[in-house]
């Protein structure tokens, strides 16, 4: 069966060098207490096994709470663990390759960057949603490219239908602005893996974005 990724407002990103000497696991329980209901495992540095083992644990409590669970980049540990997706970037498989890896029920989400990008996106006829961004400047990812400002958000919310998360410098100050243009979904990765109390953040972001 399809999957589909919820409408929510919070997209969780694990991010285990910003999460103040805690797991991947323990971050994600914190985030699944206090409601979010998208998380991404993502971790370009350890060994797969590792991430296996995490995302095996993850997978489970993401199910137990009705979460759903997305994978950054390796496919083989989505669909080993049965996570609800993979997301990608511009820079990995051609999204055709790898919707004939993951098959066709699990959510495929890719970055974008362009108008362009998100135009490729849709006409490609497999993926599911797409990243929008960077909005703001960001040091999260060592590779990410220049911010793209609000105005890629303005033409993709104009010109599509697809479902898209807003990312990249999105914290708790501007995510109102973010809002005013149009987006529904937001990703924070430091506001919320860096901070001492998990559900306080996230609390004080969701009064940001819904007034």
């Amino acid at each position: 069966m399809k999957r589909i990724l919820p409408q929510t407002d919070i997209y969780g990103i694990l991010d285990l060098p910003l999460s103040n000497g805690r797991s991947n696991v323990d971050v994600a329980r914190q985030m699944l207490d206090a409601g979010v209901k998208i998380i991404q495992y993502r971790d370009k540095e350890r060994k797969m096994g590792v991430m296996y083992e995490e995302c095996k644990v993850i997978r489970e409590m993401t199910r137990q709470a009705g979460a759903c669970f997305i994978i950054n980049d390796f496919s083989e540990i989505a669909r080993l663990v049965d996570a609800d997706g993979v997301h990608i970037g511009q820079e990995d498989l051609p999204v055709a390759e790898m919707r004939k890896l993951i098959g066709p029920d699990m959510i495929l989400g890719l970055s974008t960057h362009s108008p362009a990008q998100a135009d490729a996106a849709v006409k490609s006829g497999v993926v599911d949603y797409i990243g929008v961004g960077p909005l703001y400047p960001t040091k999260t990812k060592k590779d990410v490219c220049a911010a793209v400002g609000l105005e890629y958000l303005d033409y993709v919310v104009k010109n599509h239908k697809i479902p898209f998360v807003g990312i990249g410098g999105v914290k708790t100050h501007n995510i109102p602005d973010v809002a005013a243009h149009g987006a529904k979904m937001f990703c924070l990765v430091s506001a919320i893996v860096g901070a001492d109390d998990i559900a306080a953040a996230v609390r004080d972001i969701r009064k940001a974005i819904h007034g």
